[in-house]
């Protein structure tokens, strides 16, 4: 068992649901920043947008400021989480992973996919109604094949995929850990966001990732700095198995902070982010070296690869680093959605003092929170 041994100090309310806004919408908009140039190469961007890069939203699915399928995932991770936990109260038994597996089932409905496993039509609750949300964008075709042969809910996929489409959708596992309590075990949070992944990414690199991910969210949102969120999450990492490829880019990333190159260059040798290790990595350098969340951001988008899973990364980490306040109003006003991912983020944050329990006869309460988040 690994110590909770980050340097805590109490924060005020707001500051905790500035940083819940932060990740959320900060995920949203490194997303909605690296989606028109996803699979361009550094040099094709540097040729499109000029010497600096992409450092405003450019046209990507029909508008501008337009979220991919790695905020739609996140989106529907948290709703899962959140609809557990209602189900737990209200029926006594619940399973986050199970819970979440549904969620996403209802993500690849809305991708014009039919699950093997029945949806009833009657219990897809508030998110599902989105339309906007009923928008193929780009999803990963591990995500579809692994949710289409899904078999039984909360069982891990059987492919050998370490794709990033694991790790990037669950930084809200990290916010939901801490929620739960502020003293929640670290290791929870690993094995919660871990198990997530794993259920369409069956490499232990595919899942360990998102597992780090979950740790430095939630150690970010208790207010510690990236390098000790690093230093807990690196000491559970050790103790799983098959940890070391993961490992491996992790400490290599923390070497190029301090390696004096230019950050393009850095970056460059940790990859191209199309797999879970090298995704993780450039997000956790750029967060590393950012001076401010834009400054990051825009490091993280602008290279050879999946530039929108890194920017949504980075914009995780620092969204829940720094808070909502940091995040360019250029960039927060024409996001896609920000509505509803900020109304999400708040429940995320509010659900725990929901008086919905099984000793509760607050039906006024109990009612349209189980309308917008019902069982399955």
């Amino acid at each position: 068992m690994v110590d909770h041994v980050w340097p805590t100090k109490r924060q005020q309310i707001h500051t905790v649901q500035e940083r819940f806004l932060g990740c959320m919408l900060g995920g949203a908009v490194g997303d909605a920043l690296g989606a028109p140039v996803e699979f361009m190469s550094r040099d094709e961007i540097l040729d499109c947008f000029g010497e600096k890069g992409i450092t405003q939203y450019s046209t990507a699915f029909g508008g501008l400021g337009n979220i991919t399928d790695d905020t739609q995932m996140t989106l529907f991770t948290a709703e899962g989480l959140i609809r557990a936990w209602v189900s737990g109260c209200l029926k006594g038994i619940s399973t986050y992973s199970v819970v979440t597996a549904h969620a996403y089932l209802r993500w690849l409905k809305t991708q014009g996919e039919r699950p093997n496993i029945d949806i009833d039509v009657d219990e897809t609750g508030w998110l599902f109604q989105h339309r906007q949300l009923r928008s193929c964008r780009a999803p990963g075709n591990t995500c579809i094949s692994a949710l289409q042969e899904m078999d039984s809910l909360g069982e891990p996929a059987v492919n050998d995929s370490k794709g990033c489409g694991g790790v990037m959708r669950v930084a809200p596992v990290g916010l939901f850990s801490w929620r739960l309590s502020q003293n929640e075990s670290p290791e929870d949070a690993f094995g919660l966001g871990t198990e997530l992944a794993a259920l369409t990414h069956g490499h232990p690199t595919g899942s360990l990732t998102a597992g780090v991910l979950a740790v430095l969210i939630l150690a970010l949102t208790d207010g510690a700095s990236l390098a000790d969120a690093l230093q807990v999450s690196k000491a559970i990492l050790r103790e799983e198995p098959n940890h070391e490829e993961t490992l491996q880019f992790i400490e290599k990333a923390e070497s190029l902070v301090g390696s004096g190159l230019p950050h393009p260059e850095a970056i460059a040798r940790l990859g191209g982010g199309w797999v879970a290790e090298e995704a993780l990595a450039i997000s956790i350098y750029c967060s590393l070296v950012a001076s401010s969340f834009e400054h990051g951001v825009i490091l993280a988008v602008n290279h050879d690869g999946d530039s929108d899973s890194t920017g949504a990364i980075t914009g995780n980490l620092l969204g829940a680093k720094l808070g909502v306040s940091a995040i360019p109003a250029e960039w927060l006003e024409p996001l896609e959605l920000r509505e509803v991912i900020t109304e999400l983020a708040e429940d995320l944050y509010a659900f725990k003092e929901w008086d919905i329990g099984e000793d509760s006869d607050n039906e006024e309460l109990k009612q349209p929170i189980w309308q917008k988040y019902p069982g399955f």
